[in-house]
């Protein structure tokens, strides 16, 4: 594993348990019933019932668990096996049956068969990628022919600011053509 991916896995794994008991998650509500999808989500995508739907880069599967309760058969995959082990942990808890899959993204196709109705990613997955070629090349492999790919993402341009802790005017630093990951 390279320099770049063994840092982002251990910032990733530090992460869940962090996540995990934040408010933007508010996993409390998840458990209680509540979805996380946004309505425009459902909307594009409409009644998935029976459908399968592969999500890539799941983080610990609360969106991935949201299609399950909308009737999706999900498969989530995520490189973090903090992420992985707390969605199996909450599929488990929560009675909600969904495949997850640890695995880095460039090498799913490796540990994976099979092809979907749906390949779905969302909100913050583009900027951690090395090689957008290659995972296009992955969503392609795993999306039936009739399928449907579904991104939702954040605009580029709000990586451009400053997002240190002492930070107190809106200042520009980042690229925004930047052609590398974050790191």
């Amino acid at each position: 594993m390279d320099d770049y991916t063994r840092t982002n896995l251990d910032h990733w794994n530090e992460l869940v348990s962090l996540h995990a008991q934040s408010k933007f998650y508010d996993l409390q509500s998840f458990k209680a019933g509540n979805s996380t999808l946004k309505p425009i989500e459902v909307e594009e995508l409409g009644d998935v019932a029976g459908k399968s739907l592969l999500h890539l880069q799941c983080h610990f599967g609360l969106d991935t668990l949201s299609w399950a309760r909308r009737g999706a058969q999900v498969t989530g995959a995520d490189f973090s096996d903090q992420a992985i082990a707390l969605a199996q942990s909450l599929s488990q808890e929560l009675e909600i049956k969904a495949n997850f899959v640890c695995s880095n993204l460039y090498d799913l196709p490796n540990v994976l068969s099979g092809e979907f109705d749906i390949v779905y990613t969302s909100y913050g997955v583009l900027c951690w990628l090395s090689d957008l070629g290659r995972w296009g090349k992955i969503i392609a492999h795993f999306l039936k022919p009739d399928g449907v790919f579904y991104i939702v993402e954040f605009h580029p341009f709000t990586h451009v600011f400053d997002n240190e802790d002492n930070a107190t005017d809106l200042r520009v630093v980042y690229p925004y053509f930047s052609r590398e990951p974050f790191r």
